[in-house]
């Protein structure tokens, strides 16, 4: 393993919840208001480490290990992710695979944490998330597989440092596809408007923050944090092949790949302050558009 493989996931660690701070600073922008401070998400997971943790009589151990093992597989899959022209710390052919998986596996033990609870809300709210991601999940992997194809590798590592400028000139329709996909993909697997609102409380249009809301203390600052990382993990995965400059110095990639993130998470606050909430029943319609985008890209490739 490159020494400087660790790089990526250190400052994922670190900056991860930074990201979260940009989005509701530039929705604040648009709404006219000051906004909380870009540490914000900081000080809340520092608040809730402090705390300690509430559980029903009628939950199981599925309960308490939901969090952690959800932190645990967000973890792994940032693991297989590169970082500006830096490799994974874990990299082998077919990681691509490792990462949807552990995403999967993040999303199942909140799933299966949230039905534990034995309420019905918290049941309404799962019933949604695994609808979504039923439709999510084909359209990220398609997504890679058009990219896997454009530059003949099934690791992230060789795929995403793979796509030059010399590719976006000859395949630029094909991979400007990919990361329209990609980007309503993220919206959708990261709670974000149009697909979800994470600061919302009304009870029948919430989706993931339903799932979380008997968890408290740390178990929740565990999900918190899973929720910031897995925005980088895909933040990461778009930034990739959307932004292919690279000198060889990391030097200077990591923090043109850092200012990258900003400006997505940037994007992502324009987006929430331009755009309403999609109702429920137009969200699969989102997700089906942004598979058929992905399906297009990948026949463009392989044409």
């Amino acid at each position: 393993m490159n020494a400087l493989s660790i790089v990526h996931p250190l400052l994922a660690l670190l900056i991860a919840p930074f990201l979260l701070g940009v989005i509701n600073r530039v929705k604040a922008f648009f709404a006219g208001r000051t906004g909380q401070s870009l540490l914000q998400a900081y000080y809340d997971l520092f608040r809730l480490l402090r705390k300690g943790a509430v559980y029903s009589k009628t939950t199981t151990w599925i309960f308490r290990a939901g969090p952690a093992i959800g932190l645990a597989s967000v973890l792994t899959a940032l693991a297989v992710v590169p970082f500006g022209n830096i490799p994974a710390p874990l990299r082998f052919g077919g990681d691509l695979l490792l990462l949807a998986y552990g995403l999967g596996l993040m999303r199942f033990f909140t799933v299966v944490a949230a039905l534990d609870t034995g309420s019905a809300f918290e049941g309404m709210g799962a019933s949604r998330e695994v609808q979504f991601s039923a439709l999510a999940e084909p359209s990220l992997l398609l997504g890679l597989a058009a990219i896997s194809c454009k530059t003949a590798s099934y690791s992230l590592s060789d795929m995403l440092p793979g796509v030059s400028p010399e590719i976006w000139i000859t395949e630029g329709p094909a991979l400007a596809m990919v990361a329209v996909s990609m980007l309503a993909i993220l919206l959708a697997e990261n709670a974000r408007i149009p697909v979800d609102d994470p600061n919302t409380h009304l009870e029948l249009t919430m989706i993931h923050e339903v799932m979380v809301l008997d968890h408290s203390g740390p178990d929740f600052a565990f999900i918190l944090y899973s929720a910031a990382l897995k925005l980088w993990v895909m933040g990461a995965l778009l930034i990739g092949f959307a932004l292919p400059v690279r000198t060889g110095n990391p030097l200077i990639d990591v923090p043109i790949a850092i200012a990258g993130m900003i400006v997505l998470a940037a994007l992502i606050g324009v987006i929430e302050s331009v755009m309403a909430r999609l109702r429920l029943l137009h969200v699969p319609q989102l997700l089906v558009w942004a598979g058929v985008i992905a399906v297009i890209a990948l026949i463009l490739v392989l044409r």
